[in-house]
């Protein structure tokens, strides 16, 4: 049967992709995208799917519960799936009450809609799934020989934006043991593709190499992330909706540890190999002049490390293996490799959205 999702967030680089990936894997399927369009929200995201007809944005904030409970009613929406957050470490640092905000009561408020709807008013008091999308900063920092996070690895957050999201978690999983909502959770590691907000690091590496600025990295560049391709992200939250146990959180990784200075460079070896292969990027971006002479990793510069910096992240993604079936399509080489030439082929999105 045919489900109608609530996509909250779905204007940001990780829901939009989970959009075009929904939509296209299931094209029998309504999807309502519901974001406040923040500066992390890009309906550029989304212009290949606005004509498609079981397609609907609504420009609005999850904190309005009216506005959700309508969504919820008029539609007879029987899958919420939550994307929207404020997400980004180091705003959290600067300005934390934003993440109190839209994580915690953003989340909460979402919850109390759906309780009211789906279980207070009946609309769909079974077969209803509220989907909530988390992250392995919950669960703090690993040692170089620690074992990946597993979804029994007790919450440790170090940032603020790790707390906010260690509190929705809980929150979430509180309104299925009070109320009986149909939960699921899922902590993911960090994703990179197309559609990546500028500032992250893969993408602030690629468009800074291609308007010829220095590549800041923190410390001493030997952070280490586990990273996931955004489609492979998507395909496991498709998995937990379908096949998931109500009740249960579910990680989601790319089985694939990196340092932070191993990527960088990587990133500079490849843009390097990419311009020397091709005279028509030197003429569509004259101002890579490292690029187009081979040596993009000389605009390395080492940073003053951000405060509070977890070392490690890794996700053990076992159980979503063994229960769900998950397992990554892309490997680090295919993915930064799609990711680096969309972000080529798409100077015209990432573009406006760089302030200097």
């Amino acid at each position: 049967m045919s489900k109608t999702l609530l996509v909250t967030g779905g204007a940001g680089f990780i829901g939009a992709n989970f959009v075009h990936y929904w939509l296209e894997t299931y094209p029998a399927d309504r999807v309502i995208v519901l974001d406040a369009l923040t500066y992390a929200g890009n309906p550029a995201n989304l212009t290949a799917v606005e004509s498609v007809e079981n397609f609907r944005f609504v420009k609005g904030d999850i904190l309005d519960q009216p506005l959700v409970e309508q969504l919820l009613r008029d539609n007879s929406v029987d899958t919420l799936v939550h994307f929207a957050a404020e997400s980004h470490v180091d705003r959290s640092i600067t300005g934390p009450d934003a993440f109190i905000e839209t994580n915690i009561v953003g989340t909460h408020t979402l919850l109390k809609a759906a309780k009211k709807v789906w279980l207070d008013e009946g609309l769909c008091k079974e077969g209803h799934r509220f989907h909530h999308i988390s992250t392995d900063e919950v669960y703090g920092t690993l040692g170089p020989n620690d074992p990946a996070f597993s979804e029994t690895t007790p919450y440790a957050p170090n940032s603020p934006y790790s707390a906010s999201k260690a509190a929705s978690d809980h929150l979430v999983r509180s309104y299925l043991h009070t109320y009986g909502l149909q939960v699921t959770t899922s902590n993911c590691s960090n994703n990179y593709g197309p559609f990546h907000f500028p500032e992250k690091l893969i993408p602030l590496i690629i468009t800074n190499i291609l308007r010829d600025r220095k590549l800041p990295v923190y410390g001493d560049g030997k952070q280490i992330r586990d990273w996931l391709y955004v489609t492979d992200h998507a395909r496991g939250i498709d998995l937990v909706l379908r096949k998931g146990v109500v009740g249960e959180s579910y990680n989601i990784g790319g089985i694939n540890e990196w340092a932070n200075i191993d990527i960088v460079q990587l990133v500079c070896k490849l843009m390097n190999e990419r311009f020397a292969a091709s005279s028509v990027l030197a003429e569509r971006f004259p101002n890579a002049r490292s690029a187009i002479a081979g040596t993009a990793a000389d605009l390395i510069e080492f940073v003053t490390d951000r405060p509070g910096h977890d070392r490690r992240y890794a996700i053990d993604p076992t159980k979503a293996n063994a229960e769900l079936g998950y397992k990554p399509q892309e490997s680090f080489d295919t993915g930064i490799a799609k990711t680096i030439d969309w972000y080529l082929d798409n100077q015209e999105w990432w573009s406006p959205l760089i302030k200097n």
